[in-house]
């Protein structure tokens, strides 16, 4: 049984690893959630208006950091980074204002027909931190019966998923602010 969460592990690393190269081939379909809001909704919110879609407006328009973003509530390049490490396991929800990803139970090639997976992204801010991304792994083994139960997952795979998500939004924030 030792073997398994060491399997596990390494299963989750080399899938990382290939969606951080696989995210350099360029924009994939997932991307498209950008269009969920548009400028004119962008612009509505930044600046406030008072009397309507087109009426007067007090305030100005506020300054945003880079990958911060008035069309989703948390970090877009956090939410990229997240969609993206992810993109291999079939999302069931997705909730940028919330900053939640769900994903449906996934049992990767190269495992036992009897084990599965399912991960639960959280980005926790509009800030691009360190923390401000938390997963949460889960397992589960079918016994002889065919009932699935619940397994333990070590905490290191989480991290090491975490650590990924951050590392390609640093690349992303990278990639904007060379532009």
């Amino acid at each position: 049984m030792k073997t398994c969460p060491r399997k596990l592990l390494s299963v989750f690393a080399a899938l990382t690893l290939f969606g951080a190269v696989a995210a350099c081939s360029g924009p994939t379909e997932v991307t498209s959630l950008d269009n969920l809001v548009t400028p004119e909704d962008e612009r509505k919110t930044r600046a406030g208006s008072v009397f309507g879609e087109d009426g007067f407006t007090i305030g100005g328009r506020k300054r945003l950091s880079p990958g911060e973003t008035t069309g989703i509530g948390v970090n877009s390049f956090l939410w990229r980074a997240s969609l993206d490490t992810i993109l291999f396991m079939p999302v069931t929800s997705a909730d940028p204002f919330g900053g939640v990803i769900i994903t449906d139970w996934y049992t990767p090639a190269d495992t036992p027909e009897n084990e599965r997976f399912k991960l639960n992204v959280y980005i926790l801010g509009r800030a691009l931190r360190a923390d401000g991304v938390k997963v949460s792994v889960f397992r589960q083994v079918q016994d002889p019966s065919g009932t699935w139960r619940d397994s333990s997952v070590p905490d290191e795979t989480a991290i090491k998923i975490e650590d990924a998500i951050l590392m390609k939004a640093r690349q992303l924030r990278y990639e904007t602010v060379e532009q």
